[in-house]
């Protein structure tokens, strides 16, 4: 799974009082939705605090004074510090929210969401726990869009923008969707599933649609022409994402719609559309900032085989800062991209098998990049090219083209090494390798202590530096240590109780924290719970912590958003006692069968605050103690 680079920054999450008890994680955001262009026509005004309900204070310049400082709060944080201020902050902060962020569909329920919050016009919602994306989550486990979108369908007819994520979502929802909101603009589906071309097609019908991306979804096939359901009128177009749909597209009404859309800025084409088709689709849409090239390869119609396509629109191009796709690439083509390099502020060949002479050429010119995500075939020596040129790196992304644990080294802590020389203004990276050195980690904290995001994987277990056997721990240490912006961090390799000592100790604002196959005991784990007190996200997969380190946390769980372990040492008693103790939250053991049974030793655990309890929709498969 390739996530989109605009969802690489952390959750700015704080939790708010909602109605007398318990916490929640219903939070104001207008930045975490996309915003494509201005306001629009079809929307509802924003109103007084009047309008809404009787006046709370004596003194009417007082009110209007304060419903206007609060429009100019836009983050989640300084509207929720807002909203305890007093009553009376708190129901303003609540009247003048237009934008929803709710991080678990489960936290709280849509009746008491639309009863506190009035006049929302965009709502990010998210589902699914994220190791669903490595099917570690039973499919049908939960997460439906339907007990949404049917509640605001009649609470907030005026919805302009929904951003959904792991949410399981219906044909059926989009068309309730596509009728109810007469001014929608944005839909953006981000690892969703259950809908399929017939779904697209009512939202394509939309006429002020602004945005429509579909990022890392499962789409039924089921021959829908949805691409011509768009207006037949000049559309409202700044953004269409659907490279991750199978099913080929109606080429030929995909480039009338293009022709049609003189707002359209990002483009991302599935692999369907091969490079003469992309040639076209460019040369009628010359303002495209952000272009997934589709198929980088040519036409499989024999007829056209012998044909060499027409790459000249890149070399026209003045405004392509963004390139991704790549599919099925033929690398003889990459010298077309030659053109656009110097303006690149974002790559992606995550999807190209290519070397790293390959890679060399294009890479050499790219000195203004800031993303980059690639493949481990281009090894160590085309991360040394990255770190030779491009000074400016914010965000690297490796990912294995073999991810078995036994697979092929291909980069290493050589390549590791390069980049934390080269590129010292690095803030995120995400680095597969089957082998590392305390070394390289200790470096890299050092040459870029502005680091935000540190997830190193990796692949075998319990692997060790592998030059001096030695356990991770000084690595991990030092990236805690040196980092102090550090708010997310995953670990691998092997590890001793001692990592997670330096991670209690010196990782106070860390947010979200993966743990894969590391760990002594259950103290590691302890050190965690008791010494990170930003902690928002807490996964861990294969690792020797039990019932001790599990109720260690008792302290901290209810300002969490959720705690996941799978295949660790919990017994049914540690979370039956973690479930009494803990009232407010919701502890749900999830089983790989239908049967209801389950053993003492518990597979998968599920934990999230909620202030609506168990759901009513739990699965046989998962129990709620």
């Amino acid at each position: 799974m390739r996530e989109d680079p605009t969802e690489m920054s952390e959750d700015d999450d704080r939790t708010t009082d909602l109605a007398g008890g318990g916490t929640i994680v219903v939070e104001a955001s207008s930045n975490k939705t996309r915003s494509c262009g201005g306001n629009g026509g079809g929307g509802v005004g924003v109103g007084t605090i009047a309008d809404y309900c009787p006046s709370p204070y004596p003194d009417q310049v007082l009110e209007n004074v304060l419903e206007n400082v609060l429009l100019f709060l836009t983050s989640r944080r300084d509207r929720n510090s807002a909203s305890l201020v007093c009553k009376s902050w708190y129901r303003a902060e609540a009247l003048t929210r237009t934008d929803l962020f709710i991080g678990n569909c489960y936290a709280v329920s849509p009746r008491r969401a639309i009863e506190r919050f009035k006049r929302v016009k965009s709502l990010v919602l998210k589902g699914k726990p994220r190791f669903a994306d490595f099917s570690l989550v039973p499919p049908n486990w939960g997460a439906q869009f339907f007990p949404w979108v049917s509640a605001m369908a009649a609470a907030y007819p005026w919805l302009e923008k929904i951003y959904l994520k792991r949410v399981s979502v219906t044909d059926e929802d989009l068309i309730l969707l596509a009728h109810s909101f007469p001014a929608f603009k944005e839909l953006v589906l981000v690892c969703c599933d259950g809908f399929g071309t017939a779904g697209l097609a009512a939202v394509a019908r939309c006429r002020q649609l602004r945005v429509l991306d579909l990022i890392d979804d499962e789409v039924n096939e089921d021959d829908v022409d949805w691409i011509s359901c768009f207006p037949e009128s000049v559309t409202c177009l700044e953004s269409l994402i659907f490279d991750c749909v199978e099913s080929p597209v109606n080429f030929d009404a995909l480039e009338r719609l293009v022709a049609r859309s003189p707002s359209l800025k990002r483009l991302k084409l599935n692999r369907h559309v091969n490079l003469m088709q992309l040639h076209r689709l460019m040369v009628r849409a010359p303002q495209l900032t952000h272009l997934g090239t589709g198929s980088f390869s040519t036409s499989d119609n024999p007829a056209q085989a012998d044909q060499e396509p027409d790459l000249s629109a890149f070399a026209t191009s003045k405004s392509l800062v963004c390139l991704s796709g790549f599919r099925d690439i033929v690398p003889d083509y990459l010298p077309a991209i030659y053109p656009v390099c110097a303006r690149l502020t974002s790559l992606n060949f995550s999807y190209a098998n290519i070397n790293a002479e390959q890679l060399r050429p294009v890479i050499c010119q790219c000195y203004n990049l800031q993303t980059l995500w690639v493949l481990d075939s281009v090894c160590d020596e085309g991360l040394q090219a990255v770190a030779a040129t491009c000074k400016e790196l914010h965000e690297l992304r490796v990912f294995p083209m073999d991810a078995r644990e036994d697979g092929e080294a291909a980069v290493s802590e050589v390549g590791l090494l390069a980049i934390s020389e080269g590129c010292r203004k690095l803030r995120s990276i995400l680095y597969f390798c089957q082998q590392m050195t305390n070394a390289a980690v200790v470096a890299m904290s050092r040459n870029c202590p502005e680091l935000v995001v540190f997830r190193l994987c990796i692949m075998g277990r319990h692997r060790p530096d592998h030059l001096t056997g030695e356990p991770m721990d000084e690595g991990f240490g030092a990236i805690v240590m040196n980092c102090k912006k550090l708010t997310r961090l995953a670990v691998s390799g092997l590890l001793s109780d001692k990592a997670f000592s330096y991670i209690g100790e010196y990782g106070k604002l860390i947010r979200t924290l993966s743990v894969a196959f590391a760990g002594d005991s259950d103290m590691g784990l302890t050190y965690v719970l008791k010494g990170c007190p930003k902690l928002q996200k807490l996964e861990i997969r294969d690792s020797p912590f039990g019932n001790l380190a599990l109720l260690s946390g008792l302290h901290h769980y209810y300002s969490m958003r959720f705690l996941w372990m799978s295949t660790c040492k919990l017994t049914l008693e540690g979370c039956k006692e973690v479930a009494r103790r803990m009232p407010y939250l919701v502890v749900e053991v999830i089983g790989d069968t239908d049967e209801g049974d389950i053993d003492d030793s518990i597979d998968k655990l599920y934990m999230y605050r909620s202030l609506e309890g168990p759901r009513a929709d739990a699965p046989s498969f998962v129990t709620i103690l």
